[in-house]
């Protein structure tokens, strides 16, 4: 069965970085665009970042662009979240996912993609 597995959060104080990782198995991962979201008690989920299968083509909202950088490794079925300049409102539960799309493809709507991970909470501290 597919598989996403998170890693990397935890407790970081503002203006700090944290790197976060998901593994994915269970699937041919080279055929699947994938993207971070994240969600904070009471909000809904927000995207946070999205690449395409390839690489080649990723999208940041306004609220992290310029400080997060998504990143993935298609040998070792990896993709990365490189979060740096942290805020206080970044805090939340950080999740991977994962959807078939075309080769240049970033999916940005959360409704559209087939598989998540379990998430890694990410606490900034002012």
């Amino acid at each position: 069965q597919v598989q996403l597995v998170e890693s990397g959060g935890g407790l970081a104080q503002a203006g700090g970085s944290l790197r976060l990782s998901c593994v994915a198995s269970g699937l041919t991962f080279s055929n699947y665009a994938m993207g971070w979201f994240r969600q904070a008690p009471g909000r809904e989920r927000e995207f946070v970042a999205g690449i395409s299968r390839s690489g080649g083509s990723t999208r940041y909202p306004d609220s992290v662009k310029g400080r997060f950088t998504i990143s993935r490794d298609n040998a070792k079925n990896t993709v990365h979240l490189q979060m740096n300049s942290l805020k206080p409102e970044d805090t939340a539960v950080y999740y991977c996912a994962a959807v078939l799309a075309g080769v240049r493809i970033v999916v940005v709507r959360s409704d559209a993609y087939r598989y998540w991970g379990q998430g890694t909470q990410v606490t900034i501290s002012s």
